[in-house]
């Protein structure tokens, strides 16, 4: 599948965090998932660098069978992208960056995935690079509000956003949220998801690890998605798909570290009661969730089974990668005791925790605030007044804990 360079760009709430570091450090390493804007974002702020693309059979080659010949070539400042085609360049560029430490803005390294760059990496290296994740567009930033902040950050809620109609709102989940979709309305988000699959499977999976079953490996994304914001039991996964629970654990580390899933850990306190211990995975985009599903209507995907499992995605990835994308490290997390409490996610902010609850139903209640009302109790003031996110357009205070908060406002 050919990953178009997007002539119209989307400003990206990381921009001035590179733009800034990249002054301050010597490189600058930008991973995120194929085709997350990763390109489009370093020639929008460096379009008069000097600009390679490992991607490329003999550029790869030569960097592969000559890199020193390679850099020199390809003197700083210079743009390298596709990192993760040539990972064996990574020594000689810390060879490079030895000679002039001090030197800051001098290589900006992007690649499709994070695995091989820090199976490369060394805390020396580290020390001279500065690294970023770039996921697929936030909510905010294809409004054109990259910057604007989380409703916890901020003593005013801000004007009333537009309020889309269900059908809308829904299509743009199918949809998801990957640059190229976006930016191009006319293009038919199955087929482009299919052919993101298929390029992933053929061409990323294969990079990481020598999957030779890539038609059991696509079972497992389609299990993954079946059981997407549910307690993940990769023991049971590993026996109905007929390997060993080794198997699941690898796969799921190449997905985690591709950026196409997202491991969510439970929260661990010094509670009375016993809490979860296994993690949820989310997929990183709701449109890949929804094409791994079978979903290809707005209605069957509000109404089904999965409907509150793609809220919840919509919902974590943008809080996600609103803090990813200020170049935080966010310790998101969800917690569930063993008499089933819970709450969905645990957004860690400052000394406090922001609980926020997602619900599918435009009609929020107090009773849906019951989760957090029950985590004040546990933790205690630790824990602020949360939300219940929902897809109307309803914004009230539930109880003295919790607001309901229209999935617009967030």
């Amino acid at each position: 599948m050919a990953i178009l360079y997007l002539r119209k760009h989307i400003k990206r709430s990381l921009e001035p965090v590179i733009q800034r570091t990249f002054a301050e450090f010597p490189a600058v390493i930008l991973s995120g998932p194929r085709a997350a804007g990763k390109t489009s974002l370093l020639k929008n702020l460096f379009g008069d660098m000097n600009y390679v693309s490992l991607g490329l059979p003999d550029v790869h080659a030569h960097a592969a069978g000559d890199p020193r010949g390679f850099l020199d070539r390809h003197s700083p400042p210079v743009i390298i992208d596709d990192l993760q085609y040539a990972p064996g360049l990574i020594p000689y560029l810390k060879e490079r960056l030895e000679k002039e430490p001090e030197q800051s803005g001098q290589y900006l390294l992007s690649g499709s995935h994070a695995l091989f760059l820090n199976d490369h990496l060394d805390d020396s290296l580290s020390r001279r690079m500065a690294r970023f994740t770039l996921l697929p567009l936030s909510l905010r930033e294809m409004s054109g509000l990259p910057d604007s902040p989380l409703p916890w950050e901020t003593a005013s809620p801000g004007p009333r956003k537009e309020h889309l109609p269900p059908t809308e709102l829904w299509a743009s989940f199918l949809k998801g949220c990957y640059p190229e979709l976006v930016i191009n309305p006319d293009l038919n988000p199955i087929e482009w998801h299919g052919a993101y699959l298929k390029d992933f499977l053929e061409r990323e999976v294969r990079l990481v690890r020598q999957i030779s079953d890539l038609v059991q490996f696509h079972t497992f994304l389609q299990t993954l998605a079946a059981r997407s914001g549910q307690l993940l039991n990769l023991t049971e996964i590993a026996r109905n798909l007929g390997v060993v629970v080794n198997t699941t654990r690898s796969w799921l580390a190449i997905l985690e570290a591709t950026g196409q899933v997202i491991v969510l850990k439970p929260f661990s306190a010094p509670v009375r009661k016993r809490l979860a211990k296994t993690p949820k995975v989310y997929f990183t985009d709701p449109g890949t969730l929804c094409y791994l599903s079978g979903l290809r209507d707005p209605g069957h995907a509000a109404s089904g089974p999965l409907g509150s499992t793609i809220l919840k995605t919509v919902v974590l990835t943008e809080i996600l990668k609103t803090l990813v994308h200020r170049g935080e490290d966010p310790r998101i997390s969800f917690w569930r005791t063993s008499a089933g409490n819970e709450v969905d996610i645990l957004v860690p902010s400052g000394s406090k925790i922001i609980p926020v609850e997602v619900r599918l139903s435009a009609t929020p209640t107090p009773a849906m605030a019951s989760g957090i009302s029950s985590l004040r109790k546990d933790i205690g003031d630790r824990v602020a007044p949360g939300y219940v996110v929902h897809p109307g357009d309803v914004r009230l205070r539930l109880t003295p804990e919790a607001a309901a908060l229209p999935l617009g406002e967030l």
